[in-house]
């Protein structure tokens, strides 16, 4: 598992992870004013799946070996595109406006690229 000693200490120091745990507080932010109805429908469906995406990339970095890590950010990356999912579901019901979307949308996409160099650099 490849980790720059000098510049990455913990998990905590990706900048991958630090954009997803923004991501989350975003998310708890916009499902706070969907309807109430919604509360254990797509709000809980978002905010799990948000919350898992630096969950996983935390658990993976923490495992002994590549492989491992690299099966946790495959799973961060499957959370971020249920979120994204999600969002286009809102985005259908009228719960997200459009500006908040396309931030929203814009922002998965880095993450994913972020994600998707990660496991590309473990390799």
């Amino acid at each position: 598992m490849q980790k720059d000693s000098t510049t990455i200490k913990s998990f905590k120091d990706l900048l991958v992870w630090k954009r997803s745990m923004s991501l989350v507080e975003i998310i708890y932010r916009i499902t706070e004013n969907f309807p109430i109805k919604e509360n254990y429908g797509i709000t809980n469906q978002m905010r799990r799946s948000a919350v898992s995406i630096p969950s996983n990339i935390a658990e993976g970095y923490g495992r002994k070996s590549s492989g491992s890590y690299s099966h946790f950010l495959s799973i961060a990356r499957a959370s971020l595109f249920e979120l994204e999912t999600q969002i286009e579901i809102c985005i259908r019901l009228k719960y997200i406006k459009d500006t908040e979307s396309e931030k929203l949308l814009t922002e998965i996409e880095e993450i994913s690229k972020m994600i998707t160099s990660l496991i590309s650099k473990i390799h």
